[in-house]
């Protein structure tokens, strides 16, 4: 009689990207990483841009990150990225000190941390609790919604076949996008700064594919803006794209302006479309909240627009000027908000006809402005 053999356990690689801006961190950690038996660090990362294409392009198991970097404001993005796509994270602090957070601890993240000299025992050890029993952070969409998250494709940028894979949304028939002059048509307005990133998950994932021309103002760093919009994009039924210039306005299209050099703003004419222009800062911000805001005043009628969380009075008076000129316009509350900066000034003039909880804000933006005529088949102009 042959004895079974038994089955050769195969164990499961847990994939890790480093990502510190001090090179000796980060070899010695990643070098400790490698000894461990099932774990493989895949990517090595100095700055969060490279670490945000990395993340998005090989999806591993968890990121170990720099304190310095997941204190950057722009971290709000990497972090909204990591809940889409359920990657742990870990906070590496400097040698011999404790972590300190001035920004997530905020956003109510969920991060463990560990000294960057720490021995290959307590890496070890932190990285096993974060793997095997890290609490699942659902990605940003409303309840009773899936996810816009489908096949995976390989990544443009990457020419590692056994990483190189990133999430794209569904291959869905949709309605051939329209120019909003084909119909009369209320168009949204979204400000938002710190804390807007979740908050934009939040409000822009109960959007249909087909829900009005929608302009949005995000405050972030340099270069991010492409960053954002394709983490958006991802989350939400519509079609989310970083602005650029000049784009007809159209049905079913969310255009952000983030981490450039310049304001988006309406313009109005034959074609309604949206424009970036140069220009100095206006309300200490570049592209500004006020600056969009008060680019659409002359339609006012037909917008709706809030502001949401973020810190100081950016888009306060553009919102007030869109109400007295006809606008149905909203302000984050103070319980929902993360920095109550924004809402708060706005609120403190008038400008903000009602102040709701963030996840009312979709559905009043959607409901569009009271208006005799909405459904009348004129142009804007």
């Amino acid at each position: 009689m042959f004895q079974s053999e038994k089955p050769e356990e195969i164990l499961t690689s847990n994939t890790i990207i480093v990502a510190t801006t001090n090179s000796t961190q980060r070899n010695s950690v990643a070098a400790l990483i490698e000894k461990l038996p099932d774990f493989e660090v895949i990517a090595r990362t100095g700055d969060l841009m490279n670490t945000y294409n990395q993340v998005e392009a090989r999806m591993p198991t968890a990121v170990l990150i720099s304190d310095s970097l997941a204190n950057l404001a722009e971290f709000e993005v990497m972090r909204a990225l990591f809940s889409s796509l359920d990657v742990r994270w870990l906070v590496l602090t400097a040698p011999g000190k404790a972590h300190k957070s001035t920004s997530f601890d905020t956003l109510g993240s969920d991060l463990f941390s560990v000294p960057g000299d720490a021995d290959a025992k307590t890496i070890e050890g932190q990285l096993r609790s974060l793997t095997r029993s890290s609490p699942y952070r659902k990605p940003a969409v409303s309840q009773g919604r899936k996810p816009a998250l489908a096949s995976i494709t390989p990544h443009p940028k990457s020419t590692n076949s056994k990483f190189s894979s990133s999430i794209v949304r569904p291959n869905l028939t949709q309605p051939e996008p329209r120019d909003i002059t084909h119909i009369a048509d209320t168009v949204i307005l979204i400000g938002a700064s710190t804390g807007g990133v979740d908050a934009l998950l939040s409000v822009l994932s109960c959007f249909p594919r087909d829900c009005p021309p929608t302009l949005v103002v995000q405050h972030t760093g340099s270069g991010f803006g492409e960053s954002l919009s394709s983490l958006l994009n991802r989350q939400c039924a519509a079609t989310v794209a970083l602005a650029k210039d000049p784009q007809p306005l159209r049905r079913g299209t969310i255009l952000i302006g983030a981490g450039t050099r310049t304001h988006l703003v309406f313009k109005n004419g034959t074609i309604p479309s949206a424009e970036c222009i140069a220009g100095s800062q206006m309300s200490g911000h570049m592209p500004s909240v006020d600056m969009l805001f008060k680019s659409a005043v002359g339609i006012a009628p037909r917008i709706t627009a809030a502001i949401l969380t973020g810190m100081g009075k950016d888009g306060a008076e553009g919102l007030l000027e869109l109400r007295k000129a006809g606008a149905a316009t909203y302000a984050q509350d103070e319980a929902s908000s993360v920095i109550f900066g924004m809402p708060r000034a706005a609120i403190e003039i008038g400008a903000a006809q009602k102040t709701l909880p963030l996840g009312k804000i979709g559905p009043a933006l959607l409901r569009g402005p009271n208006i005799q005529g909405r459904h009348s088949r004129r142009v804007l102009s």
